[in-house]
């Protein structure tokens, strides 16, 4: 039944999703709405949403007509309530425990929540369990969470009496006539704009404390260190045990890792951000190079090469230099007075060699790709492995073409790009278009004209895409690839650029077919993106277990006696002369030892011999993972590998 009203108050008429409409006698809350409907959607309701705005509190009084959207827990945006109601609860714990501790702030974050905490003693990850306990506690006496607003000097002087003086230097500069709204759950009183739940028994049980780092306040690290704990939360129990899941997975597939324990590479602080290709490592790299330049080659790319310190006039010419000199490695020649910089793209060196001569527009399009080695300054902090990098190379590229020539190019590339990711098997890839930036080169109007041709060429070559406003690069509009990987992580690889500015800004021309000299348009497209970072996600992608054309070492070898010695050069000659990777192994130790260290290696193939095998010519091939052998003529194992080694088949179909 609709709520008990004042005489005085007017109706109120609530607009529901599907069109209907319910009238109130007065005023009403989202929770009064919520059971008015059924007792189904009240209890499983955690917020409201009017007129499509931001997501509000149950228990939020509404007074006019309005169009209203209920969430419940399985909503997208019920996520980040739930998460920022698990900081509190976790705040709320920390003081009852540890009462000295002062709270700051704790926002929701992407596959959690954290809470920032000023506290002399370092949390211990037996006080994280005891937090954790004390959290489950605080959610079983199911307190109400109720929203109250405060003058801004009354909410400065109530946080400062309870020791809180973080939270009352904050409120001090929130501007004046702003609301400052507090949340109080039992004993415990938070600064918070929300929403939240009604109570913290609607929170739920799945959520887990991960983690505790450090932070200062403010983010200034002349600020006051404090103590940042993480954690996670979820809608339902079973998406944190599949999240959780997730990451031991994650652990065990870490590239980091794997890449010490395969052999394939490792990092060192005298070479921060840079990698050391082992023999392995590099072979993995090579087969991938030599399978792009193969593919580049089919589709009518030519490959070139240019230098890795470039004067910083050029870098100012194509507007690099004012975007991102602070990334860039410098070099000063005081013979010269000049000052170079080390590449971190290869856009203006392409341009150089289009300008060596004056094009045809009958040369057009030209396809310009290079392995193009690059460096960038980032922040230590914010280097991982190999995956983000000072030194990394990409396989880049550039077309330049005519305006008419725009779309036909970038269907031709975004069929290519999707060829190569099913090769290396990923097959869900989605597209982001990023529009103009706020801060970019050229007019308006350029802006227009390149953001419209990028539109119809992803649209002619069919895939659907999502807007990703105001992330384009700063001379064009550009699609994002984006992989889909095993665990279900997403990796932003590939991308395609449309540029109108780079062209006139570096004095780029052809010959029309009315005799003129004209612009071209210049694309900018990759595929892998950095060839480091694209292994680091391969390595993940199979844990390690390559398909036997990645393999660095497709086959090993392996004797079981020393008189079967001499056939197993004569076995790995052969491997060999039929253009496997392949390794042997003489070594006097057991069979099952021999194999379980090649297993662990990952190793695709093992080619076990023996006597037996010898006389008759023979191998027994075993599989990576599993416990059967099969007994194979040689001819016959060698046939089968090189079979199933060869790069995938449809490579060698794509045609310009």
């Amino acid at each position: 039944m609709p709520p008990a009203s004042d005489a005085s108050s007017s109706p109120v008429a609530i607009t529901l999703p599907d069109g209907s409409v319910r009238q109130y006698p007065g005023p009403v809350t989202g929770a009064e709405i919520a059971a008015s409907i059924g007792p189904g959607l009240a209890k499983a309701a955690v917020a409201i949403r009017l007129d499509g705005g931001e997501p509000k509190d149950l228990s939020r009084p509404i007074d006019r007509d309005t169009r209203i959207a209920i969430l419940t827990r399985d909503a997208p945006e019920a996520l980040e309530i739930i998460r920022h109601d698990a900081a509190h609860v976790m705040a709320e714990a920390v003081k009852e425990l540890y009462p000295e501790t002062q709270v700051t702030f704790g926002p929701s974050t992407e596959t959690g929540f954290y809470y920032d905490f000023a506290r002399a003693t370092p949390f211990t990850p037996e006080d994280l369990a005891r937090i954790e306990t004390r959290m489950h506690e605080i959610v079983d006496r199911d307190e109400t969470i109720t929203r109250a607003e405060m003058e801004r000097d009354q909410a400065a002087e109530f946080f400062a009496e309870r020791g809180e003086k973080y939270k009352a230097e904050w409120i001090h500069e929130i501007p004046k006539g702003e609301a400052i709204s507090v949340y109080r759950q039992g004993d415990f009183t938070d600064l918070c704009v929300g929403p939240h739940l009604p109570s913290t028994g609607k929170l739920g049980h799945a959520f887990k404390l991960m983690k505790v780092a450090g932070a200062y306040w403010r983010g200034d690290a002349r600020n006051a260190q404090l103590q940042r704990v993480y954690g996670t939360a979820w809608a339902t129990e079973k998406e944190l045990k599949q999240y959780l899941f997730q990451l031991e997975e994650a652990d065990k597939r870490d590239h980091r890792r794997l890449g010490r324990e395969l052999d394939l590479f490792h990092q060192q602080e005298e070479a921060v951000g840079a990698v050391f290709w082992h023999p392995k490592g590099w072979t993995l790299y090579r087969v991938i190079e030599e399978y792009i330049r193969e593919r580049l080659k089919k589709a009518n790319y030519v490959e070139v090469k240019t230098p890795q310190l470039l004067d910083r006039s050029l870098w100012e010419a194509s507007g690099h230099w004012e975007k991102f000199h602070q990334h860039m490695f410098t070099i000063v020649d005081e013979g010269e007075k000049r000052v170079l910089a080390v590449k971190p793209m290869n856009c203006p060196g392409h341009v150089q060699i289009f300008r060596q001569h004056l094009h045809s527009y009958r040369e057009l399009p030209l396809r310009m790709a290079e392995f193009g080695s690059c460096h960038r300054n980032e922040p230590s902090g914010a280097l991982h492995g190999i995956m983000r990098v000072r030194a990394f190379t990409q396989d880049d590229a550039h077309i330049f073409c005519t305006e008419d020539q725009v779309t036909a190019e970038s269907v031709a590339f975004c069929d290519l790009l999707q060829s190569v990711y099913r090769d290396f098997g990923f097959k869900d890839v989605s597209v982001k278009f990023s529009d103009r930036p706020p801060t970019r080169a050229g007019t308006d109007a350029t802006w227009d004209k390149a953001e419209a041709a990028l539109k119809h060429a992803v649209e002619a070559a069919g895939l659907p895409y999502t807007l990703n406003p105001g992330e384009g690069a700063f001379y064009g509009p550009k699609l994002e690839f984006v992989l889909r990987d095993a665990l279900g992580r997403d990796w932003q690889c590939g991308t395609l650029q449309v540029d109108f500015v780079l062209p006139e800004r570096l004095d780029a021309n052809y010959i029309g077919e009315d005799g003129q000299r004209h612009r071209p348009v210049m694309l900018h497209r990759a595929i892998l993106g950095s060839m480091e970072r694209f292994i680091a996600i391969l390595i993940e992608e199979y844990a390690g277990r390559f398909p036997l054309w990645l393999a660095p070492t497709q086959a090993v070898v392996l004797t079981i006696t020393d008189e079967a010695n001499a056939y197993a050069e004569e076995v790995r000659a052969a491997c060999a002369a039929a253009g496997l990777r392949v390794g042997i192994d003489l070594t006097n130790e057991k069979i099952n030892y021999k194999v379980r260290e090649h297993s662990l290696a990952k190793v695709p193939a093992l080619l076990v011999v023996g006597k037996r095998e010898a006389a008759e010519g023979l191998v027994a091939l075993r599989r990576l993972g599993g416990k059967d052998q099969e007994n194979l003529a040689l001819g016959d194992a060698i046939a089968r590998l090189k079979q199933e080694a060869a790069v995938p088949s449809h490579a060698a179909a794509v045609t310009n």
